[in-house]
């Protein structure tokens, strides 16, 4: 039965200010749809083969959580508080910013796939907002391995943030959300399970969904909004993976901007300043940014992404 708030999200291409120009496809946020829960950001990567699938330069984040997860590849982590991880599909990072962070990706060649796959990409990045009252935590790294897997009649689930079907990730989130890489095991309609409490978005990953009787083409996303306790799922082939996310209407109006979340206009030019000044040549400059952010980090990408330039107009908080 089809919701009559459900509503289709397509992606829009947007190409990063990264060293390679990696075109990825956006869903959130979007004009119509800004937050899913907490959730506020969700690129999708790939599937693909490509030297340079992944070199993202050090760049800064602030108020959010960064979450990354993979379908396929290898991934390697490096941040200004020093962590340093090797990200594999099917695990799970989960960088806290905070008042501040800087870190750098870069994919690299998996060894244990054969040579024709060893340069396969196909990844999620997302974006959890940090509630007022802890958006300006000391930053933090989080890498699960070991994730709990959970399965229902006729799908199987690994749960990456929250609980969902009884299971249960160790990953510290700050609002109540869920997050969930879902399998359709065969081609009968399936009932998945849901938090009544939550607004849901699902996005096929891997092959198109029937999901209430609304066909979502692979890389498209649907959004449910809060009060159904559960969502009627069919696929188009066996075992098609799809991303599950959702959580409680997050309430507190946000400034987004580059990679910055902020509740005014005046943070977010106070944020882009800080971290531009560790191109200054005044000493004193650098040591505000590097407080912010961090010191510069050794990797096998180098240098550092500047913020762009402002727009002419004051960013509103929504």
């Amino acid at each position: 039965m089809q919701h009559p708030q459900a509503q289709i999200v397509k992606p829009r291409p947007i190409r990063l200010t990264t060293r390679t120009g990696v075109e990825v496809q956006r869903l959130l946020p979007q004009a119509g749809l800004r937050k899913v829960g907490a959730w506020v950001f969700l690129d999708h990567f790939g599937p693909t083969i490509a030297d340079d699938s992944m070199v993202v330069a050090a760049h800064p984040h602030t108020g959010l959580q960064t979450a990354t997860w993979l379908l396929d590849g290898l991934v390697e982590h490096r941040d200004s508080i020093g962590s340093v991880q090797t990200l594999r599909a099917g695990e799970f990072n989960l960088m806290t910013a905070g008042r501040g962070i800087a870190h750098s990706e870069l994919g690299l060649v998996n060894p244990m796939v054969p040579f024709d796959q060893a340069k396969l990409m196909h990844a999620v990045q997302l974006w959890i907002a940090l509630p007022d009252t802890h958006r300006q935590l000391a930053p933090s790294f989080e890498h699960h391995a070991n994730l709990p897997r959970v399965a229902g009649r006729g799908f199987s689930a690994k749960v990456f943030v929250g609980t969902f079907h009884g299971a249960t990730s160790p990953a510290t989130v700050y609002s109540p959300l869920v997050g969930v890489q879902l399998g359709i095991d065969g081609l009968e309609t399936v009932m998945v399970p849901l938090d009544h409490h939550f607004e849901h978005a699902i996005i096929p990953l891997t092959g198109s969904l029937t999901v209430d009787g609304r066909h979502v083409e692979a890389g498209e996303m649907i959004f449910l909004p809060v009060g159904d306790a559960g969502v009627m799922i069919s696929a188009g082939r066996a075992g098609t993976q799809a991303l599950l996310i959702g959580g409680t209407p997050f309430q507190e109006n946000l400034v987004m901007w580059w990679n910055f979340i902020g509740r005014s206009h005046a943070e977010i030019v106070e944020m882009r300043r800080l971290w531009n000044a560790r191109g200054s040549e005044e000493s004193i400059d650098v040591a505000a940014s590097h407080d912010r952010f961090g010191a510069v980090f050794p990797d096998q990408v180098g240098g550092w992404i500047p913020a762009p330039d402002l727009p002419n107009v004051e960013l509103r908080p929504r």
